[in-house]
């Protein structure tokens, strides 16, 4: 079920989902904690609340980007002060391969933001696939880097019963 509406004022009655997926919006709400009290109202008790945002994103759908993520500690203080017991929050890679992700864009970014600058040389390709290496090691070793950086929560909690 989609609904077009405004997320902090949904026309629905009180306590009439069973569970409501909210994926990928939050950075791009203004005030994100009115769409989880919204969410809370519209929740039946004992109903599921599964969200996704990126902890650390690139401006994208501008002008319409209000912030750059939300880490562990947004979804442990607004869901528990909401009415929300969290039953996992998983994080969506890690420090590495955040990196690795943004090295990878290095190329494409260089072309649109320093078009004055030479192209990449072989020198400089050979060096970033070094450390694309290097950093798939580090990954493949990590010991919880996502609390510093990863690319977003998936995040499953449930109404409680009151």
């Amino acid at each position: 079920l989609d609904i077009i509406s405004d997320i902090t004022a949904i026309p629905e009655p009180d306590a009439s989902f069973d569970a409501i997926m909210c994926v990928e919006v939050f950075e791009h709400l203004p005030e994100p904690i009115k769409a989880i009290q919204e969410f809370a109202r519209l929740l039946k008790p004992g109903g599921h609340l599964i969200l996704t945002a990126p902890f650390c994103s690139l401006t994208h759908f501008a002008p319409f980007h209000f912030y750059s993520g939300f880490n562990r500690y947004f979804y442990q203080k607004w869901l528990k002060e909401l009415g929300f017991d969290i039953i996992e929050i998983v994080p969506n890679g890690n420090y590495f391969e955040f990196l690795q992700q943004e090295i990878m864009r290095l190329n494409l970014m260089s072309r649109k933001y320093a078009i004055k600058a030479k192209s990449l040389s072989l020198l400089e390709y050979f060096a970033i696939w070094k450390i694309l290496r290097i950093l798939k090691r580090f990954s493949e070793n990590d010991l919880d880097s996502d609390n510093t950086l990863c690319y977003g929560y998936n995040v499953l909690s449930k109404k409680q019963n009151k």
